[in-house]
């Protein structure tokens, strides 16, 4: 049986060092270690290694050892991967508690000189309306201002009368309460209680008069100009003011409504509910401060009575609240804190008063003394710190000399395990202390000594710069907005801003030299301008949502608009803008005077920043990043701002380095990318930071009933992230050829040396990597768009179950870089397109769309797709003319062979069904034929089968994917038998429809060339036991998958035997036969004999193409392997019966025997020889060839002796018992046998059956047992049993002549006569033999010649010595006969000799 040998698939040529680029030719050394390979094929990426300085918290130009790079990944993995890594570092941004730790800090960075690098600048001024002006300047008694900046708008009272204007209005109209009559002390607006108002208000507006309180609805909505509309509705809600004056309000999140003012430090609750309930009205007031008795009367009565607590002067000037932890804070004149905690609903809990003192006394074990700090220092406004910006500290406290107090609060049960977050807090410390600028040097005031001797420190603690402040607020993350009085303008106010120093904060290394880094500025309001209210015009900044992360305005600079604040002033609203660090970047380079100038200020940026923060924002500036205008403008970046910035990216982005390898060999894991490099991943990431997590859907129950699928990221938010995107690659795109890395081969031909050359291989591949992710993303937001242009919740409920569970879970950062991503994108683009085409929508129209928006989730295999399915739902619309079905159908099978290597599964499968369903089976099974090649077009798979299939082997997956599409046949092949097995074939005498089908389907499976399927196609045959099937089938694959199967199971041999035989191949059989025979299978020895039997019979009959000379030699070991099957079967049963063997060994043995054929040395030495089995030891000499006579006839003799002592024991035994069955055999009847036996399979075979050693034995056992006619035995048996074996005559008479001449034991003396009597059955039988065949007189070997005669003359001699001396007459007697046949016979042979001389035929 031929074994077949696959060739080996060469190996494809692997392209140049860059993608769709030849190798570049300037080298021509061939080593291994020169053959670089760059582009999309390389292995290798720099994205992995990119954890510069400027992705983590490192120092400002270094840079962290690369970590190690998957060489698997594909390049958006790559690069995806490097954006997680860069997220990971903006999430690593320092909390506020690490450089707010207990202690001081004076650091500032102050811009006075160069305003393009202030942190903050006046954007606008609206100025107060004149109407409000002539109100105002009408007023009576008491006039008051007021910002409500969440909704853009500005408020005054003038006396009982409240009015609101948008101040971003150029004409506002104003709209007014004046259904007061009692002037007013205080106005707010808080946040409504859920369930009370309809939706429509969107805001509580509070306004306190000194007898009442009212409450006033407001709908705060959108306009088209992005400003809002407020309209006021009364409530009729009310209540008494009570006996404390309110001039403080303040609301919570949930819609509580506190109250404080000037006449104590009592803290007073609004409540308010839809409808009156038994024990509570609509509207009222509850003191939280004082209960009972006290909180009703009034405060003259209660100072009086001794039993009542006094009333101080102290009063409240300030209640904020901190909605993320349930804390309410108020600060009295006298500068305490009183800490309230929300435990409920309805109630509110004093838990810590902190006096000034106390809060000196803290700083006290921080710092020196200082002057600013002190008895006479007051604390002058509060402001909360949220639990997602800091989880220790709690408070800002601002003092009047511009001192800043972080106060931290703390419980005893927050150390017990298992504690709540939410536990009111027992305690409040001072935990850091910020002071005020220092003084500007050379100014008119001059330093203090205590100044001076911290100058080296750094510290700070006598500055004047902030004194007197007013008031000041705090917002997240850290903007700060001080109120200062002007000393060198009475009547003027100043306004000091500030921010965290985000960028040297991020860069700066190790968290013990973490400082509290701010830059400030002072931002002029006017003369005579009096800061009245500074206000939040936008959203609280948050980077994160919890501390570590939360204040990186850097992250989040390309996703968030700049933080704006109004600031209200006597003369109009100030809007102030916070500058992000691309603004700054942006502002300062376009000041920038020639290259000089602009190194100049680059250079400042790297040396603060870091070299990689400052490349990335030139990089923004140069896409049209950073200006100082009002968020929402377009961009005003003009060209030579973006040119400088350009030159900045390019000049400054460094060049990728090898780092040290302590003698390792050199890779592109030891490359350092370049900081241009991190700067781009950096740019990237923070354009795409707030999707990058983000799902992409969320799934609710619509209020109608039904599904209703939203966008989690509004998509009027994906359009700027893409146009970002748009323009950075149309940047590279342009400037790719002064970007090194990006050109490729250009590139490399200028590499100095191979490690120059290395480094830029790997910064290639990282650039391209992300140019590759960009390109994703660009699509995948195409793709949302597109999606929710759609009926999303149509095209979710199409999708089944686990799909619909992974759109649910699916992240815009899977859909951008992950398979699974990718590939269900493309299940929903498919879904998109069967909804247009069952709607009637042109599927190329729809198609092109999204070609042309998302091109790689609908590539143009995908638009072939779609028509080849649209030309299957025509077909099943057409379903009553069959010749158009039939075309159309012919045409889907075209367009889907064309893209045949696209299809997923799900397509095939949809199109075999449908198939199926229009009874098209030919073309179901052409088709999953089809993209079974298509998906393995190396034909993997089947050098995989020829080789074995070895486990754990790369190719088995190319194999998988092909029998899926096998097992699709099968089940078109199936269901083809089912629909048309009850047809019959022909109707007046032509084939049916069904007939016609089935035939066509079956001509494809048969006709198919494809290896691997006929492979698979007949396994599945033997699994169906459908063996008939393969024997009918006419395919040279057949033979190969029968011949491969035929050594792995004995049942698929024989189906190999039954092909053969079936096509008269009886060589080819016999071969199969032989060879399963000869193999380990678990056949018994019996079996094995019958197939060597089989064998030797196919083996005998000629077949065509087969010569003389192989039948002869197949038949020859056929013949051998069947001689020594028959001994080893024979030993086996011999074996198994005899009763000096255990039942253990038994086991053993015909474990052994009854299996494989055993050589002979094996059989003999382990078996017969150990038995004492002559016989079979003698057949195994016959088989072996083997060639020693004494050994030989000792075996003999030992077989007849030991089979008489068996003989004669057994009948010993049966006389003993004397039963009834028959008397067992005499013991020269079984010699007899078993040489008979053993003559007939050895075939006379001379040198195991010797006639000459072996006649002599046989007389000399009848004579020395008495095997005579004393037991009835024919005196000549030994004689007569050779005669009967066929041997000579004269051969036989020969080794008698011997046998009488030698005259040895026992054959002497009166035992001669029985050598006489033998000689004288062998001649008459001779004799008789001569008579018969009518051979006399002729000459030749065998034939009766004088020395028989002579034998006889001298056997009458010997018989007549011996009767001389015989001692009875029955003995005479008998010698008397023996010598008269002797005589007889003697003139018998004498006659035949004379007439051989004569020539006569007559010799009687």
């Amino acid at each position: 049986m031929t074994t077949f040998q696959p060739t080996a698939t060469p190996m494809r040529q692997i392209p140049g060092a860059f993608f769709n680029t030849p190798a570049p030719a300037r080298n021509t050394n061939t080593s291994v270690s020169r053959r670089l390979n760059f582009g999309e094929p390389s292995t290798g990426s720099g994205l992995g290694r990119s954890t510069s300085g400027s992705l983590g918290t490192t120092a400002p130009g270094s840079r962290a050892p690369p970590t190690t790079a998957d060489p698997a990944l594909p390049p958006v993995l790559k690069a995806a991967r490097c954006v997680n890594e860069v997220l990971q570092s903006d999430e690593n941004f320092p909390d506020l508690d690490s450089y707010c730790r207990p202690g001081a800090s004076s650091e500032y960075e102050i811009q006075r000189i160069d305003p393009s690098w202030a942190p903050f600048h006046n954007v606008q001024k609206y100025p107060i309306p004149e109407q409000i002006f002539e109100r105002l300047n009408a007023g009576v008694l008491n006039t008051k201002l007021g910002l409500f900046a969440s909704i853009n708008h500005a408020w005054a009272s003038i006396d009982g009368s409240l009015f609101l204007w948008d101040y971003t209005h150029p004409d506002p109209e104003v709209i007014g309460y004046e259904e007061s009559n009692h002037n007013i002390t205080a106005v707010a607006l808080v946040a409504p209680k859920q369930g009370v108002f309809v939706n429509t208000i969107t805001h509580i507006l509070v306004v306190a008069n000194v007898t009442e309180v009212v409450l006033l609805g407001v709908s705060a909505v959108p306009a088209p100009s992005g400003n809002k509309t407020i309209s006021l509705y009364q409530t009729k809600m009310a209540v008494q003011r009570g006996n404390s004056a309110v001039t403080i309000i303040a609301g919570t999140a949930s819609g509580r409504i506190f109250m404080g003012g000037d006449t104590d430090t009592d803290i007073h609750e609004l409540y308010y509910q839809q409808e009156e309930k038994w024990f509570s009205s609509r509207c009222g007031r509850v003191n939280h401060t004082h209960t009972g008795w006290s909180a009703v009367m009034p405060a003259t009565l209660a100072t009086s009575i001794d039993f009542f607590t006094p009333r101080s002067a102290e009063y409240l000037v300030d209640i904020v609240i901190d909605n993320s932890r349930n804390l309410v804070y108020s600060l009295s004149n006298k500068s305490t804190i009183r800490t309230y905690h929300m435990e409920s609903p309805d109630k509110l809990t004093k838990v810590i008063e902190k006096e000034r003192n106390h809060c000196l006394r803290d700083i006290a074990h921080m710092i020196d003394r200082t002057p600013l700090l002190n008895d006479k220092t007051q604390i002058v406004a509060l402001s909360p710190i949220h639990s997602n910006e800091a989880s220790k500290l709690h408070l800002m406290a601002l003092t009047n000399t511009g001192c800043r107090l972080f106060l931290s609060a703390t419980s005893s049960a927050s150390y017990m395990v298992g504690a709540s977050s939410s536990l009111a807090p027992q305690s409040m410390q001072v935990q850091f202390v910020k002071f005020p600028p220092a003084e500007q040097a050379g100014s008119s005031k001059r330093l203090s000594s205590m100044q001076t001797a911290l100058a080296d420190t750094g510290l700070v603690l006598d500055s004047r710069t902030l004194l007197t402040s007013d008031f000041g607020r705090r917002f997240a993350p850290g903007y700060f907005f001080d109120v200062v009085q002007s000393e060198t303008r009475p009547g003027t106010d100043l306004l000091f801003v500030s921010a965290p120093d985000t960028g040297r904060l991020r860069t700066t290394i190790s968290a013990s030299g973490l400082k509290y880094y701010e830059q400030g500025c002072w931002i002029d309001l006017g003369e005579g301008s009096r800061a009245l209210d500074v206000g939040a015009t936008g959203r609280p900044f948050s980077a994160a949502r919890q501390p570590l992360g939360f204040g990186n305005e850097l992250a989040v600079q390309f996703e968030q608009p700049p933080s704006e604040f109004a600031v209200l002033t006597n003369s109009g609203v100030h809007v102030v803008r916070r500058r992000r660090l691309v603004d700054i970047f942006a502002t300062a380079i376009r000041g920038a005077a020639g290259e000089e100038g602009l190194e100049r200020e680059a250079r400042r940026f790297i040396q603060q920043y870091g070299r990689v923060e400052t490349i990335s924002a030139a990089l923004a500036v140069s896409c049209g990043q950073g200006n100082d205008l009002r968020s929402g403008t377009v961009r005003a970046v003009d060209q030579a701002t973006e040119d400088k910035a350009k030159a900045a990216f390019i000049t400054f982005g460094g060049q990728p380095t090898l780092v040290e390898t302590d003698g390792n060999q050199i890779t592109l894991d030891s490359v350092k990318l370049s900081s241009r490099h991190d700067a781009l991943a950096l740019y990237l990431t923070r354009l795409v930071r707030m999707v990058w997590k983000a799902k992409v859907v969320f799934v609710r129950v619509a209020p109608a009933g039904g599904v209703d699928v939203k966008s989690t990221i509004e998509t009027s938010k994906l359009v700027p992230i893409q146009e970002n995107l748009d323009r950075l690659r149309k940047f590279l795109e342009a400037n790719k050829s002064n970007i090194r890395g990006l050109t490729g081969p250009s590139d490399l031909q200028r590499a100095a040396s191979r490690q120059e050359e290395l480094a830029l291989q790997a910064e290639h591949q990282a650039l391209y990597a992300l140019q590759k992710l960009m390109e994703s993303i660009s699509e995948g937001i195409s793709f949302v768009l597109m999606l929710f242009e759609e009926r999303v919740s149509d095209i979710y409920l199409r999708l089944d179950d686990g799909s619909r569970q992974k759109l649910r879970d699916l992240t815009y950062e899977n859909l951008f870089s992950q398979a699974a991503g990718k590939d269900l994108a493309k299940l929903l683009v498919k879904a998109i397109v069967n909804r247009n085409i069952e709607s009637g929508s042109n599927v190329e129209t729809v198609a092109d769309a999204l070609r042309r928006r998302c091109g790689s989730f609908c590539s143009p295999d995908d638009v072939v797709i779609f028509k080849a399915q649209e030309q299957l739902q025509r077909a099943t619309e057409q379903a009553n003319n069959p010749n158009v079905v039939r075309a159309l159908l012919n045409e889907s099978l075209r367009l889907f062979e064309r893209v045949a290597g696209s299809l997923t599964s799900a397509n095939l499968q949809g199109a075999v069904e449908q198939y199926l369903d229009l009874k098209y089976y030919a073309g179901a099974i052409q088709l999953c034929l089809v993209v079974a090649r298509e998906k393995d077009r190396g034909n993997k798979a089947l050098a995989w089968f020829n080789e074995g299939q070895p486990a754990n082997d790369p190719r088995q997956n190319e194999f998988q994917e092909r029998k899926r599409c096998y097992d699709l046949v099968h089940a078109i092949m199936t269901r083809l038998d089912a629909e048309t097995g009850s047809e019959p074939e022909l109707v007046d005498g032509r084939p049916t429809l069904a007939a016609t089908k089935r035939i066509e389907a079956y001509n494809v499976v048969n006709e198919s060339d494809d290896e691997v399927f006929h492979f698979d196609l007949y396994r599945w045959y033997i699994d169906q036991n459908w063996t008939d099937r393969i024997i009918a089938i006419e395919s040279p694959h057949v033979i190969t998958f029968l011949q491969r199967l035929a050594t792995t199971n004995p049942v698929h041999a024989d189906l190999l035997c039954r092909f053969y035989t079936h096509r008269s191949r009886f060589f080819e059989a016999a071969q199969v036969q032989a060879d399963l025979a000869k193999s380990d299978f678990e056949i018994g020895i019996k079996d094995r004999i019958t197939l060597l039997s089989r064998a030797k019979g196919n083996a005998s009959v000629s077949t065509t193409g087969v010569g003389r000379q192989q039948q002869q030699l197949l038949n020859h070991e056929v013949t051998e392997l069947l001689e020594i099957a028959h001994i080893q079967d024979d030993l086996l049963e011999r074996l198994m019966a005899d009763s000096r063997i255990s039942d253990e060994r038994k086991v053993e043995i015909e474990r052994a025997l009854d299996g494989p054929i055993q050589g002979l040395t094996e059989l003999f030495n382990n078996y017969a020889d150990q038995a004492g089995y002559y016989d079979l030891s003698l057949l195994i000499y016959h088989a072996a060839d083997y060639h020693n006579p004494r050994v030989i006839a000792e075996t003999w003799e030992n077989l007849i002796n030991s089979t008489h002592y068996e003989v004669e024991e057994r009948r010993q035994a049966w006389e003993q018992r004397r039963p009834a069955s028959e008397t067992p055999p005499l013991p020269y009847e079984v010699v007899s046998n078993h040489i008979q036996t053993i003559a007939h399979r050895t075939s006379l075979d001379s040198l195991v059956f010797p006639i000459d050693a072996l006649l002599p034995v046989v007389g000399e056992y009848a004579i020395n047992n008495g095997q005579d006619a004393s037991i009835g035995a024919d005196p000549a048996w030994p004689v007569l049993l050779f005669l009967q074996l066929g041997v000579s005559h004269a051969l036989i008479v020969r080794v008698l002549d011997r046998v009488f001449e030698a005259q040895e034991a026992p054959f002497t003396g009166k035992r001669r006569k029985a050598v006489v009597q033998w000689v004288n059955v062998a001649v008459e039988a001779w004799v008789h033999e001569a008579e018969r065949r009518g051979v006399v007189g002729k000459g030749g070997e065998g034939a009766i010649s004088g020395w028989v005669g002579e034998l006889l003359g001298r056997c009458e001699e010997a018989i007549t010595q011996i009767a001389a001396g015989a001692r009875s007459h029955a003995d005479a007697e008998e010698l008397a006969e023996t010598r008269r046949q002797s005589q007889l016979l003697k003139r018998a042979v004498d006659n035949i000799t004379n007439a051989a001389k004569e020539g006569s035929l007559f010799f009687r």
